[in-house]
């Protein structure tokens, strides 16, 4: 790890984008508090819980497959990442699932498997020290859209009393907080296909700066309804390669055609290493660095060159006290649109210069798709495994790289590597960056 000096020769300064910091920011600096993951929890199209999911990934085999949910045949687009085998009973009371939309349902799902991955003992945690955090891109919109068929058709009786309360974003986080009884930070916001890191970084700077010992954060997305699809298909977003669903979503690929939507959530517990390690907890990694940036330039467009999205990369290896040639793995947003895998590609080379073209580079949303504001949850608990467990996922779908996606490649079968730091990335609509950074803890 490099502690020191101005610049590492690749174009990255040690100081922050905007002016040094004076005495006092660096001693605030050095009072902040170490965070880390101590558990993971995850309904996806290629495994639920930590496990599963590391087993999907190791398959190597995508999840995508024709949209059964709906009849999709009037779409450009007919082929999706389903979650075909949940059950919100496994997890949460028969009477409040009724009370909780599918989006909801996968949140507080994810976290009850969270909490139980990291053997934390709630009722051992003071709740006002032990918040929430979550990201979606529509939240209870999918849920809406059902309910509002029932009211063109039979009228405002025939409508679930609970409506209002099911469909705002905010319904992920704070039925978390009812759930587990937790008073501590809460929020979720809804910055697009960011959303879940963003949420993951903001809870990491609750712990950092002390305002709480425990969070859970993550994204939670149920997407997968006629209006919602029909909206991404109209704008002509997503993959139309029908004939071959496997491979719809192919991340850096020449022959990419758009993404492919998937549902699901993720939530990750962090907590300061000094309270995780005073309960014995098992350790993923460290959370280390978090930035955020927005292109100011087009609601679906990235902007061109990715100058927005390089300098919220560096914004996270600052924040992390990490230089370029450091990150061992990128774990990238890769969406599989013609426009932004380019885009995404630039603002890796401008950020990392030479070290790119030896810098393994993946996108997982070959496996299950673009499950938009849950997506850099997924990732984010992708990498943390992938440090754990020493293993680096390769782009599923990837066979011609485009020549405009020139990065080292992780090969077809992985690659066996423990990397000691990770970059994960996550872009989204209305020009929105984020970037997350994770570390061996040691």
């Amino acid at each position: 790890m490099t502690t020191g000096g101005d610049n590492d020769g690749s174009g990255f300064s040690r100081e922050p984008l905007g002016g040094s910091p004076d005495r006092r920011e660096r001693s605030r600096d050095q009072g902040r508090r170490r965070v880390v993951v101590t558990g993971i929890g995850c309904i996806t199209p290629i495994g639920t819980g930590a496990d599963a999911l590391w087993s999907g990934l190791r398959a190597r085999r995508s999840a995508v497959a024709p949209l059964t949910r709906f009849d999709a045949s009037i779409y450009r687009s007919q082929c999706a990442a389903q979650v075909n085998d949940f059950d919100p009973t496994d997890y949460i009371d028969a009477k409040r699932v009724k009370r909780l939309d599918r989006f909801s349902q996968f949140a507080v799902s994810s976290a009850r498997l969270a909490i139980a991955d990291a053997a934390l003992d709630l009722s051992r945690e003071h709740p006002e020290r032990v918040g929430a955090m979550m990201g979606t891109a529509l939240g209870g919109v999918g849920y809406a859209e059902e309910q509002a068929a029932r009211f063109a058709q039979r009228g405002l009786r025939a409508v679930d009393a609970t409506l209002a309360l099911a469909v705002f974003g905010g319904s992920a986080s704070c039925n978390m907080a009812i759930e587990f009884g937790v008073s501590g930070p809460n929020s979720t916001n809804a910055m697009s296909c960011a959303s879940g890191a963003m949420a993951i970084g903001e809870a990491f700077r609750q712990i950092r700066d002390g305002y709480a010992d425990v969070m859970m954060a993550g994204g939670s997305e149920a997407p997968l309804a006629t209006l919602c699809f029909g909206a991404f298909a109209l704008i002509r977003a997503m993959s139309t390669r029908n004939h071959d669903p496997s491979t719809a979503s192919r991340p850096f690929d020449a022959d990419r055609d758009g993404f492919v939507m998937g549902e699901g959530a993720a939530v990750l517990v962090l907590e300061s290493l000094d309270h995780a390690t005073a309960r014995g907890a098992r350790i993923y990694a460290e959370l280390a660095g978090y930035g955020t940036t927005n292109d100011a330039h087009h609601m679906t467009a990235p902007l061109p060159g990715g100058a927005q999205a390089a300098r919220c990369v560096r914004m996270a290896l600052y924040d992390a006290d990490v230089a370029p040639a450091d990150v061992q793995y990128i774990n990238a947003h890769g969406s599989s649109t013609p426009l932004n895998d380019p885009t995404e590609t630039a603002a890796i080379r401008t950020v990392f210069g030479g070290h790119t073209d030896r810098l393994p580079v993946s996108s997982t949303k070959g496996y299950y798709g673009h499950a938009l504001g849950a997506s850099g949850a997924f990732e984010a608990a992708i990498s943390a495994l992938t440090i754990a467990r020493g293993w680096v996922p390769p782009t599923v779908g990837l066979s011609v790289p485009d020549v405009a996606c020139a990065l080292n490649h992780v090969p077809s079968d992985g690659l066996d590597l423990a990397p000691e730091v990770v970059l994960s990335n996550s872009f989204g609509f209305g020009g929105i960056n984020a970037a997350l950074v994770m570390r061996r803890n040691g």
